[in-house]
């Protein structure tokens, strides 16, 4: 059997890919070097030509068993976070931007984007999947919950009239005499997570799917107004509040003296601030106190990145956050536009107070349309857009889910290649930039792409599963209190001028920092 399998296209010499349709990037060596979803990403961002012939032709793609093009999606993904970093390596003159060529390394995109598969804390596997996270059979058809966090947890029991104790086959029970869609609407009125499961007609029959099918792969808009920032101070300047500031020199690394603020929280967000803090950036993620996040989950991501704790419902705390904002090159967030207003921080706003600023913005399901302020996580996205049905091993009357949480990594990746794009951009020519991106729209391209492509390469044999050891690191924790922990995880994916093969600072332990941007960065 074969990695991804398709009717619809073939091999040709050991390594080529010959496709039989869709979009492709095509290089001079006769592979693609970007498939459908990477296309439409580097076409959103304006890449050009010149710029596109830096990524080099996979010589393989990630070993997953997928009725979709999943492999594709993620070498893409990190291709262009690679180029996108070796760009703005070359306009800050690096070392080596100029003649680097990206080189994705699939085994390292496979461990990447299936790392809850290699993570271990002190040796131990950790358990990524709460029981009441998955899919159940409602009355007449199938649901998918999600119920990893505690709140949410506890909210699927409450909307279902369950104690907190309530075993496995007691929510099973109760999932069952319910309708899916009733449940759907049920559980959005309370705040649980629960989304019936459709296949691709009905999604498109959805209102949401109106607002994300016409929207544009990636969202990538400038603000006229700011003057652009220079890579460096080049001594005392007249800079005055509300005028952007010049960006700090430290390191050599792409983004080295840029400062990010990282509001998100799970898969997507945080590895978008990943891949920014390990080309240089100094990434300050701020949570709530009263939103703890599992230890797995922030190991899993928080490499590079210093992690504080801030109310921003308090006052004394609001204005540390606003001191801060003061001195961000960047602002990443994954909160729901309502969540965003209620403190005035939407991209509006955020832009019309901060000239020179770029505002990134990840959602489920976008910010338009009547799932605009609706809660997600890519397993749900999943199984309401069609990719459960079409993942399917029995032709639809079992869902089924793609073999890693493809739409977070990928979606990550894309909007780290957005935000250094804007930041190469707002050098050159200045003002601010409100960039966006939804896991349904990516999910809705992957689908667009077709189904899977048969892989034949030197790397990666046309066989199914996994292979038998995915490439691993170790990284140092931070200690506290004369606590000592291990971390083994994925190591880093992206191909830039400079770019480590291995983090090469400690993890931090959650809300372990102070509420402060470092003298010098951190690179």
């Amino acid at each position: 059997m074969m990695d991804e399998q398709s009717t619809k296209h073939s091999t040709g010499a050991e390594g080529t890919l010959v496709p039989a349709g869709g979009v492709g990037l095509v290089t001079g060596e006769g592979r693609a070097a970007l498939h459908h979803v990477g296309a439409a990403v580097a076409s959103t961002l304006a890449l050009t030509a010149d710029e596109l012939a830096r990524i080099a032709p996979p010589t393989g793609l990630p070993i997953w068993t997928s009725n979709l093009r999943v492999g594709e999606l993620a070498v893409d993904s990190v291709a262009l976070a690679s180029l996108a970093m070796t760009l703005v390596a070359e306009d800050r003159k690096a070392t080596g931007g100029r003649d680097h060529r990206v080189r994705v390394d699939a085994s390292r995109v496979q461990a990447s984007f299936g790392s809850h598969l290699v993570l271990r804390i002190d040796g131990e596997p950790p358990a990524v999947w709460a029981p009441l996270s998955g899919f159940w059979q409602a009355s007449d058809g199938w649901v998918r919950t999600h119920g990893n966090y505690p709140h949410h947890a506890r909210r699927i029991l409450i909307l279902l009239g369950l104690p907190d104790d309530a075993e496995k086959f007691a929510v099973a029970d109760a999932i069952r005499a319910w309708p899916a869609l009733e449940l759907e609407e049920q559980a959005a009125r309370s705040g649980a997570l629960a989304l019936a499961v459709r296949d691709i007609e009905e999604w498109h029959r959805h209102p949401q799917f109106a607002h994300i099918g016409s929207a544009p792969v990636l969202g990538f808009a400038t603000h006229a107004g700011a003057e652009p920032r220079s890579w460096k101070n080049e001594g005392p300047r007249p800079w005055k509040r509300g005028r952007p500031q010049p960006w700090r020199t430290t390191g050599s690394l792409p983004l080295s003296g840029v400062r990010v603020l990282d509001l998100t929280r799970v898969i997507a967000g945080p590895v978008a601030t990943r891949d920014l803090a390990l080309a240089g950036a100094e990434v300050l993620r701020i949570d709530s106190p009263d939103l703890p996040e599992p230890e797995w989950q922030h190991f899993d991501t928080g490499q590079g990145k210093s992690t504080t704790l801030l109310d921003l419902r308090d006052r004394g705390n609001r204005e540390v956050f606003e001191r801060l904002l003061e001195d961000a090159d960047v602002v990443v967030h994954g909160y729901r536009p309502s969540t965003l207003a209620a403190f005035g921080l939407d991209p509006e706003e955020l832009l019309e107070r901060h000239p020179g600023l770029v505002v990134a913005q990840l959602s489920a399901w976008g910010t338009e349309g009547p799932w605009g302020r609706r809660r997600g996580f890519d397993s749900l996205v999943q199984a309401a857009c069609g990719i459960a049905v079409a993942e399917s091993d029995d032709g639809g009357q079992t869902p089924g889910a793609l073999p890693v949480q493809a739409l977070d990594h990928s979606s990550g990746h894309f909007l780290a290649a957005a935000i250094a794009t804007a930041l190469r951009r707002q050098r050159a020519h200045g003002g601010s930039f409100a960039v966006s991106i939804s896991l349904a729209r990516i999910g809705h391209e992957l689908l667009a792409a077709g189904s899977a492509v048969a892989w034949s390469g030197p790397d990666h044999p046309n066989e199914p599963g996994q292979p038998t050891a995915l490439p691993s690191t170790v990284v140092p924790v931070a200690t506290t209190a004369g606590t000592t922990v291990s971390v083994e995880c994925a190591p880093p994916v992206l191909d830039f001028p400079g770019a480590p093969t291995d983090y090469p600072t400690p993890l931090h332990p959650w809300g372990s920092d102070p509420a402060a941007w470092s003298d010098d960065g951190l690179d």
